[in-house]
């Protein structure tokens, strides 16, 4: 059995700022580099700062960015949020209508981008090559959802971007609770999650 061990106050006090420092670092995001476009993004329960990659993803970098100056996104929800998993939106309006869209896609899972945490990546139907308007933040690495091969099967989910601010914010509306709602059967917040705009900060 382990004995409780009375340690000095101030051995304490170092091992406690230790530990906030470690913290703070391993918080830290990397800032946008030079070849990124950094899109802001605020929603009803705080603002996200995302990097996109339009080297990596042209394709889809220059998709998204079409629809956010079309301002598409405004009045959006985030209509799918699962714990552990990632938060998706950016097809429905707070009243449920999925909103018309533009042509689908080829998906770029192949340019080998991870779904890790804090990646943005496009959302689509079970057919590989579906993406329209719909992306997702992955809340934690999601291997699983990584290309494998050029198959139906193994096709994957293109990772287009990062967060880079703000992912306090998207772990926020990563924990909201959530029901079944309107036309969703399950994972829908019970207090509405909003997309107030969207907005390119650099050229592109």
């Amino acid at each position: 059995m382990l004995s409780r061990r009375k340690w000095p106050l101030a051995f304490l006090i170092a091992q406690l700022m230790a530990i906030s420092y470690v913290a703070a670092s391993s918080s830290q995001v990397p800032e946008a580099t030079e070849q990124e476009i950094r899109v802001r993004m605020l929603t009803n329960q705080g603002e996200v700062l995302l990097a996109l990659y339009p080297q990596q993803a042209p394709i889809t970098v220059e998709n998204f960015l079409t629809y956010i100056r079309e301002d598409f996104y405004r009045g959006t929800i985030f209509h799918r949020i699962i714990d552990n998993f990632m938060i998706q939106g950016g097809g429905f309006t707070q009243t449920f209508e999925q909103k018309p869209t533009r042509s689908a896609i080829l998906n770029e899972a192949n340019n080998q981008q991870p779904n890790v945490r804090g990646s943005l990546a496009m959302a689509r139907l079970s057919p590989p090559h579906s993406a329209t308007s719909q992306f997702y933040i992955n809340l934690v690495d999601n291997p699983g959802l990584n290309y494998r091969s050029s198959t139906n099967q193994g096709w994957g989910y293109c990772v287009f971007g990062r967060v880079i601010a703000g992912m306090s914010v998207v772990d926020k509306i990563g924990k909201m609770p959530t029901r079944a709602m309107g036309p969703f059967s399950a994972d829908y917040p019970i207090q509405p999650v909003i997309i107030l705009k969207m907005e390119v900060l650099t050229n592109s």
